[in-house]
């Protein structure tokens, strides 16, 4: 797998996961709390596809 192809697949798992924490707590769909956790989620899916694919 590519370094690129790793980055994305990663920022899309980390983006879903991110996205779905405030479904526990009940939050809607697009409240703030899950618009701000997929950013973050993103974020932190594309370091770890970074570091990963070094």
């Amino acid at each position: 797998m590519s370094s690129k192809s790793l980055i994305w697949l990663c920022m899309v798992i980390g983006s879903t996961i991110g996205g779905a924490i405030p479904n526990l707590w009940g939050a809607t769909f697009l409240s703030m709390s899950s618009v701000f956790l997929t950013a973050l989620g993103g974020i932190v899916g594309i370091w770890i596809g970074f570091n990963l694919s070094r």
